[in-house]
């Protein structure tokens, strides 16, 4: 599987037309794969699309959530383009989700979880990150069984938002879902980046290719 940078969404030219999940492929408007720099050091991980994104075809644009989270990555100095943009121009940044299709009427069940996991598991070997961004109870809880030496169900992203938490070969820095979070926790999460990620050597884990 190679990448093409020539486009920031689905660079890894993942399967479109996927019905692994035949009750989400026969209501879905499309397949949301992930978008963004592939040779990201930040990956940050959703449950699954929003009505918007699916719409558009790209992650967590479209709706107000969207904006927070691109409002969040242009803070953080990850985007170079307006909150509202359909097409965000990322750096350092991929933007994906543990399902890549919307269910209208409900959340996806733990076997659409399970196959769409190669999708993700691939994205991030393909982009060996540094931080792993989980995005809600469901991705952070997903990512600890893989990532980390704690039980799952210790998890709660209310208390683990803006922190960081030492895994296996990758970090997570844990976030309330953009549609969830108040001003004052988008400022804290961007606040915990800038000073206690950005400010030490969160490389160290891992060895990266130039580009």
């Amino acid at each position: 599987m190679d990448a093409h940078q020539d486009k920031l969404s689905n660079p890894f030219s993942m399967d479109a037309d996927c019905r692994n999940c035949p009750a989400l492929a026969d209501c879905r408007e499309q397949v949301v794969h992930g978008y963004g720099d592939v040779g990201a050091e930040f990956v940050f991980v959703g449950e699954s699309p929003s009505a918007a994104a699916e719409a558009n075809g790209v992650p967590f644009t479209g709706d107000a959530a969207g904006e927070r989270l691109q409002r969040i990555l242009s803070e953080l100095g990850f985007s170079r383009s307006p909150p509202d943009a359909p097409e965000p121009d990322l750096q350092n940044a991929y933007l994906t989700h543990l399902t890549r299709c919307r269910h209208p009427e409900r959340r996806a069940t733990d076997e659409e979880i399970r196959n769409c996991e190669p999708f993700l598991n691939a994205e991030l070997r393909m982009i060996n990150p540094h931080i792993i961004v989980p995005m809600g109870d469901r991705a952070l809880r997903e990512l600890a069984i893989e990532y980390t030496t704690r039980k799952p169900d210790s998890f709660d992203v209310c208390a683990e938002h803006a922190t960081t938490i030492r895994g296996r070969g990758f970090e997570l820095v844990p976030m309330i879902p953009p549609a969830d979070q108040t001003n004052e926790q988008e400022a804290a999460f961007v606040e915990h980046v800038l000073e206690n990620v950005f400010s030490r050597d969160y490389r160290q884990t891992k060895g990266r290719r130039n580009r």
